[in-house]
């Protein structure tokens, strides 16, 4: 199957789904600094999945999905930090952290198809 928008990305649509759940896990907080730290990572990984791909270039799409990619990283990082602060409960953390290691393991057999 060629996929011929962006949106028919799995590792997009599950970025996506990934960075509803931070704004909205998150509305409330008034840490300022720490909420838009992460949702600015979450939006990172799909918006460079989206750029990479309008590129409309191999070599430029592998590059922002590395980008991509560490954001995802950024973001597992910042789930520990919330986890440990007592801003997330345990239940949300393995919901988002299990959510954001399959978008890693998405990009990374994608990176390799380029």
């Amino acid at each position: 199957m060629k996929i011929e928008r962006f949106e028919d990305i799995i590792a997009w649509q599950k970025s996506k789904e990934l960075t509803v759940q931070i704004y909205k896990l998150f509305k409330e907080s008034k840490d300022f600094g720490f909420k838009k730290q992460i949702q600015r990572s979450s939006v990172s990984v799909m918006n460079n999945i989206a750029e990479g791909f309008e590129r409309k270039s191999n070599n430029e799409f592998k590059q922002f999905l590395y980008i991509a990619k560490g954001s995802c990283g950024e973001v597992r990082s910042m789930l520990y930090l919330a986890k440990d602060l007592n801003k997330i409960t345990e239940n949300d953390f393995d919901l988002l952290n299990q959510l954001s290691e399959e978008i890693s393991k998405i990009l990374s057999g994608l990176i390799k198809t380029l």
